[in-house]
Order: C-alpha cells, then structure tokens, then sequence
C-alpha cells in the first residue's frame, strides 16, 4: 500500500515521496492493541517491545498487501495463532522477511514499508530488557516482592511476543 505525492525540499516539488502505510497501519493497530490491554506504561521499553513485535506479525501476516479496517477484527485469531507460546515465531519472521526481501529486491524498487519492518525486527533482536525469568525453579526460595524474583536478559522480541499476544486477548 504505497501512497506517492509530490514533495521537495525546496518547495518546487519534482521529487517523489513514499509513504510506508503498511507499516504505519500495522504499528497503529498493534499500538491501539496494546493500549487497549493497558498492560504497560506506553513510554516502557516493554511496550515499544511488544508494539514492535506485534506490528511485525500484523504486517507481515498482510499476504495481500492491503491491510483494511474492516478486516482486522477477523485478523484477530490469525495474529493469536501467530504469537502462540509453542508457535516458532522467530523463525517465521525471519523467513517473511527474507521472502519479502527476494520480492522488493526482483521488482527492483524499493520499499519504506520493508525499510521499517527491518529496523523493527533488528531492534527487537540486538536489545535485551531485563524481565521475570520464567523458567526459574519454583520453591527455590521465598519470594516476598514482585522484585525479589528471579530476573534475566532477554531479547525484547521475547517479551514483547507475549505482551502483544496478551493484548490481543485482552481486546
């Protein structure tokens, strides 16, 4: 869905500009997810996290390459089925993208929307946030405090996955 207008830096127009609506249709409807569920502060790291996450599987999910209003309630079980606990959701990103990648590139043009799924998809690969550590040995000790408990670093898609999958519940 590229929208293209006239625009320079100069005022005289002549110059082309895309417009990544896909992906800033994805990110609007993962962001309204996400503050619908009211599970974090939307200036967190968490929730840029879970945002990100969520916006790549609403974009990449878009097979047809037109992401609607209308249809997003009906979208709705796709991206829970996507963002399942014992879903290979990494690999599956990796693999839409690297497809989308192959396609842009043998059309030769380029694609903003692509530009700003990658930049997502990196971040959410390259930071760690600190979060629960869920695989902690339960009865290891008495845990008194939310911040008592077992913490570890994570990649941010590792958290933000289950805070986009929670929020499309929550909905």
């Amino acid at each position: 869905m590229l929208h293209r207008g006239q625009e320079s830096t100069d005022g005289t127009g002549g110059g082309e500009l895309t417009v990544p609506m896909a992906w800033l249709y994805a990110e609007y409807i993962a962001d309204e997810l996400l503050r619908t569920g009211d599970l974090m502060p939307p200036t967190s790291f968490e929730f840029r996290a879970g945002r990100d996450a969520l916006a790549l599987t609403i974009f990449l999910s878009d097979t047809d390459g037109e992401l609607s209003g209308i249809r997003v309630v009906t979208q709705l079980e796709t991206w829970l089925s996507l963002t399942a606990y014992d879903q290979p959701w990494q690999d599956w990103v990796q693999e839409r993208m690297s497809r989308l990648t192959a396609e842009t590139r043998e059309a030769g043009a380029e694609s903003p929307d692509l530009t700003l799924a990658e930049a997502a998809w990196r971040w959410l690969e390259e930071t760690e946030l600190l979060a629960p550590d869920l695989d902690a040995v339960p009865g290891g000790g008495p845990v008194t405090g939310e911040d008592d408990r077992p913490k570890v670093w994570t990649p941010a898609w590792r958290l933000g996955l289950p805070l986009g999958h929670l929020a499309i519940h929550l909905f």
